[in-house]
């Protein structure tokens, strides 16, 4: 008998960093699809899925590490979390903090956080205050607030989160039946490249898989202190989601670079837009611009050459595209639907149908 997917807690608990005294804080994330790409395995030559994260109950991946760093907080008894965000984290920490009667406290950096993201956080009550600086200036201040005052951290600097994160590569391993020979993803505060390592590390040492990918991670070209091995002291990019000038995890996503034989690597706005567009075109999966940077980062590697046929490749879509209406609206034009009168001949002339 079929069973309801009961969250990555429950689906992982083993390997978690949970207790029987761990009061699980879950919305039912993850159990996300694992979604064909005829239109990239056409391109690459490779078989190519798509893991959609943006099918999390927030709408992005950040809800598989939300579910253990709040549970873990309640447990030793905090009433309050702090986080710093581009959005997707205050969603999220906000969704989950509320449903664990906890209050959530998000610093945003001024002006660089879109409409639909910002209404999450505020629809769930957190209390949110916008910073004069940048992503980098907001969780110096959130790690701070943390180490100083009675709130708990919630960023990916707080190892829990990561640790929720990881169960997105055990569920590839369960859904595939092995690792993919390449996994491929955004990179911004650069945690979850990081926990997709951990978790095929963790699979490869328990024989469940026998085999560890290639982590290729990708940066937008105007915020990849990666890339050039140096902070940016202002990025800029439209994908806001990675819009990071100095990474907290920088230095365990290096290890999973060069670990894994894999690479980090840039790819610019318009690659960026084109594979969103693309994506949404040919797939029918609308995401959010930062989540489209690994699918323009495949792409590429494609036309280089850099990327051998025959490959089995996962490229994880971190964020559902309603994260960033106004970008979608701006870069390809609002809807302008075409104005009839209510009869079925009017109609079928308009869409050629006559």
């Amino acid at each position: 008998m079929a069973r309801l997917w009961r969250g990555v807690i429950q689906e992982y608990r083993a390997r978690l960093p949970v207790t029987d005294r761990t009061p699980v804080v879950t919305l039912c994330e993850g159990g996300t699809p694992l979604v064909p790409s005829a239109w990239l395995s056409a391109l690459t030559r490779c078989s190519v899925h798509l893991k959609v994260e943006g099918s999390n109950p927030t709408g992005s991946f950040k809800d598989r590490g939300m579910t253990v760093a709040i549970s873990k907080a309640l447990e030793v008894g905090a009433k309050a979390v702090v986080c710093a965000s581009t959005g997707n984290t205050s969603a999220s920490a906000a969704a989950y903090a509320v449903r664990a009667g906890m209050t959530p406290i998000v610093l945003v950096p001024h002006g660089k956080i879109t409409g639909p993201k910002l209404a999450q956080a505020v629809v769930h009550g957190g209390r949110i205050v916008a910073v004069d600086g940048l992503f980098d200036d907001c969780l110096r201040l959130a790690r701070a607030l943390a180490d100083g005052y009675p709130v708990a951290l919630v960023n990916s600097l707080n190892p829990d989160r990561l640790a929720g994160q990881k169960t997105a590569a055990f569920e590839i391993v369960d859904q595939l039946g092995a690792a993919p020979d390449v996994h491929v993803l955004p990179v911004g505060n650069a945690g979850n490249i990081t926990a997709y390592w951990m978790g095929y590390q963790e699979y490869a040492a328990d024989g469940i898989a026998h085999n560890r990918p290639r982590m290729w991670g990708f940066q937008a070209a105007g915020a990849a202190p990666i890339v050039h091995d140096a902070p940016v002291p202002h990025p800029e990019t439209v994908a806001s989601a990675i819009r990071i000038g100095n990474p907290a995890s920088w230095r365990l996503a290096v290890a999973a670079r060069d670990e894994s034989g894999g690479l980090i690597d840039a790819v610019t706005d318009e690659q960026i837009l084109r594979a969103q567009r693309e994506l949404s075109g040919n797939d029918g999966l609308f995401v959010e611009p930062a989540s489209a940077a690994g699918v323009a980062g495949l792409v590429a590697a494609a036309s280089a050459g850099t990327l051998e046929p025959g490959q089995v490749v996962v490229v994880t879509v971190t964020g559902h595209g309603l994260k960033d209406v106004e970008t979608a609206s701006t870069a390809y034009g609002a809807a302008q639907p075409e104005l009839i009168p209510a009869t079925v001949t009017a109609a079928a002339a308009v869409l050629g149908l006559a």
